[in-house]
């Protein structure tokens, strides 16, 4: 048995032998990577890797850039104050939440979206203008809406800081200053609206806890009571489309 296996063991080594110069033979020869320049920076090239960092952390950027150069800030906090308000815990969910302030971020931002495609990337991407003339000319829409919404305050408060006194137009603004700005006024506006809101629920609460603490029933709990009066006013009034609706018609436009 043993002389059987080792004379199998050597026909297939040597079969191996026979095969391995034809394998050689048909494996194909890889060429080397060149090296690839992609773009420059003055006289010096980017490379590949490093143009893709570069890419890689713009795409990061992105959600930062939604929450502080958009209509969402205004809209998420107006959305999760209105919650609170009604004391349905997280219902809606956060998911939903976001999900209506992505949508109605959208249908408030497409005009200024637009005008910046038409205006300066597009023909960018065409070959009609340079990227710093398109930058210019994209990037106008976008501030012409956030100096909409920015209180004098807020931007006066934000230029001292960066040691400015007066700007001599909108175009003067530095882009630091005028988010900055930007992110104030729009917490500001949000809460404002926020109360607002708060104001017909409180006074659901205040009359639910009354008539509880007039029938003696005071280890009842009120929330609990008044949450369905809550609901069944907010669904009366239509108190989605209207709230929807006025966040959309706060935006000053352009």
């Amino acid at each position: 048995m043993s002389s059987r296996l080792l004379r199998r063991f050597a026909a297939l080594v040597a079969l191996a032998c026979l095969l391995l110069p034809s394998l050689a033979w048909a494996a194909p020869q890889l060429p080397s990577l060149p090296g690839v320049t992609v773009g420059q920076i003055g006289d010096a090239p980017v490379s590949l890797p490093l143009q893709t960092l570069l890419l890689m952390t713009a795409i990061t950027l992105i959600p930062s850039m939604l929450l502080v150069l958009t209509a969402f800030t205004r809209i998420i906090v107006v959305l999760a104050l209105l919650r609170q308000a009604m004391g349905t815990g997280q219902t809606p969910s956060n998911q939903v939440l976001v999900g209506l302030a992505l949508f109605l971020t959208a249908l408030v931002m497409t005009p200024v979206w637009e005008a910046a495609w038409t205006n300066g990337f597009g023909p960018w991407l065409n070959g009609e203008l340079e990227f710093r003339a398109a930058w210019d000319l994209g990037s106008a829409p976008l501030r012409a809406f956030m100096l909409a919404q920015v209180r004098e305050t807020d931007l006066m408060t934000f230029a001292g800081l960066a040691g400015h006194s007066t700007y001599a137009g909108p175009e003067e603004v530095p882009f630091q200053v005028l988010v900055a700005s930007f992110v104030t006024s729009e917490l500001k506006t949000a809460f404002e609206i926020g109360f607002l809101v708060f104001i017909p629920f409180i006074i659901i609460d205040l009359v639910v806890a009354s008539v509880l603490m007039s029938m003696g029933m005071m280890m009842l709990s009120p929330m609990l009571v008044s949450a369905p009066f809550k609901i069944l006013l907010f669904v009366l009034v239509d108190g989605w489309v209207l709230t929807v609706g006025t966040l959309a018609a706060s935006f000053n436009a352009v």
